[in-house]
């Protein structure tokens, strides 16, 4: 019985696992929590958004989907990464926290796709941007883009004819 392979959404565990090493590899000896992971990895290929270098990903029509969508991806690929040396997790006080591998910096160092090039200084901008960024000082920023993006989401319905 041939089954139809489902297409996945926001790429695979190999390329948001790429995208993990290239935020934490930026950010070595900083650690991220899951949840500022996946919220770092929807930015890095948007930084466009913060004011940064141009998006490396077309926009979307419904980016707080797409941050829904990304936590179990995130997670998988950081897993994935953990398995080669790439991503290192430790239990702190504060919770699970995650960062460089032990072959994070020969990895980066060996990648040399025009993309690949681009995601790596998209990471190493947005790690100087925001990455040193409080619990709070990052949450607040992320309420923003939420707050417009529900903004946008009811210009939407309004224009398909839904309620206000």
């Amino acid at each position: 019985m041939n089954q139809e392979r489902k297409p996945i959404t926001f790429n695979g565990p190999l390329e948001a696992g790429i995208r993990a090493v290239s935020i934490l590899g930026a950010a070595y000896p900083q650690t991220y929590d899951l949840q500022r992971l996946v919220a770092l990895d929807y930015l890095l290929v948007h930084t466009g958004d913060l004011d940064g270098p141009e998006n490396l990903h077309p926009p979307t029509p419904t980016p707080s989907a797409e941050m829904l969508v990304r936590r179990k991806l995130v997670e998988q690929s950081l897993l994935l990464m953990m398995t080669r040396d790439l991503v290192a997790r430790e239990v702190t006080a504060d919770g699970i926290k995650y960062g460089a591998g032990e072959n994070a910096t020969t990895f980066l160092s060996s990648v040399s796709s025009n993309y690949l090039v681009a995601l790596k200084e998209r990471a190493t901008w947005l790690v100087e941007a925001i990455g040193g960024l409080t619990d709070e000082q990052f949450k607040s920023m992320m309420r923003r883009f939420f707050d417009k993006w529900v903004e946008e989401f009811h210009h939407v319905e309004q224009s398909l004819g839904g309620e206000a």
